[in-house]
């Protein structure tokens, strides 16, 4: 039976699930700090950057016996990035504050540490000393380093499904196997 159920509660050493805590865990901080108290978008954003971070733990750990369904969760999770995203668009936009180009300096600084460190600690202490439009800013390119990790976890998935088949069908195999024995 060992071979059929694979153990995926290790989702917490997945760099795609440790991107979207962090992911979180600053878009927490700075709805708390930014937004105004009874401000909509507080819950948006957070409930957001909650679903990625959750349906990657729950896609996850469905992959195990479906593919499909991992997929789909994980797939809600991109999408919930990608809202997210949108979101402090939204706030440096209407604020009329600048948004980094993907081609500069600040970008490739926040890419670099963000291949670094998947930490929130180390990114929260560094919003601390920075100003909105930075902590923003900071918050769009981790959120796209989370998904861009979390794109990569959804092709191992499905390359596993191609190479090894679905579920029902590694159950046939080794029933098979089983009664040739």
């Amino acid at each position: 039976m060992g071979e059929l159920i694979h153990n995926r509660t290790n989702y917490k050493d997945l760099i795609c699930y440790q991107k979207a805590e962090c992911v979180y865990d600053i878009t927490y901080w700075f709805c708390h700090n930014y937004l105004n108290v009874g401000d909509r978008t507080i819950d948006q954003m957070v409930q957001a950057a909650r679903s990625g971070k959750q349906n990657i733990a729950e896609g996850y750990a469905a992959s195990s016996t479906s593919a499909e369904s991992g997929i789909k969760l994980l797939n809600v999770a991109r999408a919930s990035l990608v809202e997210l995203i949108a979101d402090y668009e939204d706030f440096l936009r209407t604020r009329r504050l600048r948004q980094w180009e993907s081609t500069s300096e600040e970008v490739a600084y926040v890419r670099k540490i963000g291949k670094q460190h998947s930490d929130s600690a180390f990114f929260l202490e560094i919003l601390e000393q920075r100003n909105e439009e930075v902590a923003a800013n900071m918050a769009i390119v981790l959120i796209h380093q989370a998904d861009f990790v979390l794109h990569k976890l959804l092709l191992t998935i499905e390359q596993k499904f191609l190479n090894e088949g679905g579920f029902k069908e590694q159950m046939y195999a080794q029933r098979v196997k089983s009664r040739g024995k």
